[in-house]
């Protein structure tokens, strides 16, 4: 299988219209975690591929800018369409490269094409205003006007849909971009920038740069011609970000680390919502921003909860994301697998109980395996209650009270994500209101959507991507005034 995708992948970069190796000659081997052979060997390039793309961007920007929105619009319907139609081979690109079951990852690229046609038809709604004169002689307007040269970088862990929150809604406002996957899944941004450049996309407008993080931000912070750079990854990141903008004031949007409560009142189905906190615990085997990672069942029905969410865990079908029925494959590498490791001994250490997982899987060969964890007896002193964890880890407490749990959900400096399973109407909009997180999934555990604000409060980020809010991210505003000659 890993032969045949390679055998699709052109493995070079794309700056200013064309396919490219890095400027060096140098290659990165992307690596399959379910079983650590070589998927393919794609271009790694350094700073100046970067410079080179930044270059090629600023270059494209006026022309781009000054394209109608409609025609700007047709490119970006024209991508969707083609990733759709390609929605299959894409999938099985994502999941050789990111190891998530290949339903997850065709949901995931179906999700990218909507993206596109979402901001396809948004773009034209970037509207100014007329504001009243106080002054006869006098007219006032706002406008919308075009960031520029857009810099994105993104993780591993929706290599298709986090990209593509980014460069859809710079592309439609007529910003130009340079992009940077990440290392261990460049393939499948590969894929979406051959649906671009066939699409019609003028050459220079979105560029793809495959090459080391710390050369590649160099670039971005250094050169004056790039106005805003939107991130996702950790705080830690995004914090150095943040200090590093500083120099040339520029804009930036983050969306950072979480760790999302999960909370579950007495009133509610307890199999159904276990079934649903489960999905929403282990899809893509826990690596997921907005996966709950606390997870708070009242003490009415914290036994039954814990009896249905040990049950279906550890019925879970672990194996390679190709296979049929595959509902968990493997951690992304090596470090991500010691990472929950580590978790799981310090929660041992101090008193917590593994109901069922809690290792390496010992049934493979090879690759990045960790068994559906689920633990009790859960303690704020726990790494795994204070660090983002990452992992499939399902960390299970009891609570009595509404003002408790919010306050127990809120003592954490993230502010992603948080969840909800009630039927009490009054219940939900307290929690609604009360929960300081920038998403909150009412009986609701996969919430994100093309068309509504996605991001995060406290240390979680900054700004919003999709909805009209994640067009906004890439515009300035431009106050005209205007003196009318007299007589």
């Amino acid at each position: 299988m890993a032969t045949a995708v390679a055998s699709q992948m052109n493995g070079q970069m794309y700056i200013d219209g064309a396919w490219c190796d890095a400027r060096d000659g140098r290659k990165l081997d992307v690596i399959n975690p379910a079983d650590e052979s070589i998927v393919a060997e794609v271009a790694h390039g350094g700073r100046a591929d970067a410079d080179r793309a930044i270059e090629a961007a600023a270059r494209a920007f006026p022309a781009w800018r000054a394209t109608s929105v409609q025609d700007r619009a047709k490119i970006l319907k024209k991508t969707a369409d083609l990733m759709r139609d390609r929605a299959d081979q894409i999938a099985r690109t994502l999941t050789s490269e990111q190891g998530k079951p290949l339903l997850e990852a065709k949901t995931e690229v179906l999700h990218t094409a909507d993206t596109f046609e979402w901001f396809a038809e948004e773009g034209k709604r970037a509207y100014g205003r007329i504001i009243p004169a106080w002054n006869v002689t006098k007219r006032h307007y706002a406008i919308s006007h075009p960031i520029g040269v857009v810099g994105t970088i993104t993780p591993w862990n929706f290599p298709a849909a986090l990209p593509s929150r980014k460069i859809a809604p710079a592309l439609a406002v007529g910003c130009t971009v340079v992009s940077r996957p990440a290392d261990q899944t460049p393939l499948t941004l590969i894929q979406m920038f051959e649906c671009l450049a066939e699409a019609g996309l003028p050459p220079g407008v979105a560029n793809l740069v495959i090459a080391e993080a710390v050369p590649f931000a160099d670039a971005l912070f250094e050169h004056p011609a790039v106005r805003k750079i939107s991130f996702t990854g950790s705080t830690r990141v995004g914090k150095e970000l943040i200090g590093r903008s500083a120099a040339q004031v520029k804009r930036l949007s983050l969306e950072l680390g979480g760790h999302a409560p999960l909370i579950v009142f007495p009133d509610a189905d307890v199999q159904q919502v276990a079934q649903a906190a489960v999905i929403g615990k282990f899809r893509n085997n826990g690596q997921v921003c907005i996966a709950p990672s606390r997870f708070y069942i009242h003490e009415k029905i914290a036994g039954d909860f814990t009896d249905a969410a040990v049950e279906l865990a550890r019925n879970l079908k672990v194996g390679n994301g190709l296979e049929a029925g595959i509902q968990v494959g493997p951690m992304i590498e090596a470090r991500a697998l010691d990472k929950t490791s580590a978790l799981i001994e310090d929660a041992r250490s101090k008193g917590g109980k593994i109901l069922t997982g809690g290792g390496k899987s010992s049934r493979f060969d090879r690759g990045y395996w960790f068994e559906p964890t689920v633990i009790r007896e859960v303690n704020g002193e726990m790494k795994i209650m204070t660090e983002e964890p990452f992992a499939p880890v399902m960390p299970l407490l009891d609570f009595s009270k509404i003002d408790e749990v919010i306050a127990a959900a809120n003592n954490t400096p993230y502010g992603l994500a948080a969840y909800v399973f009630t039927n009490d109407l009054t219940v939900a909009t307290r929690m609604a209101e009360g929960l300081e997180a920038g998403i909150i999934g009412i009986n609701d555990p996969v919430p994100a959507t093309p068309q509504c604000p996605f991001g995060g409060m406290k240390e979680s980020g900054l700004g919003r991507e999709l909805g009209s809010e994640g067009l906004q991210a890439y515009l300035e505003t431009k106050y005209v005034s205007v003196g009318l000659r007299q007589g």
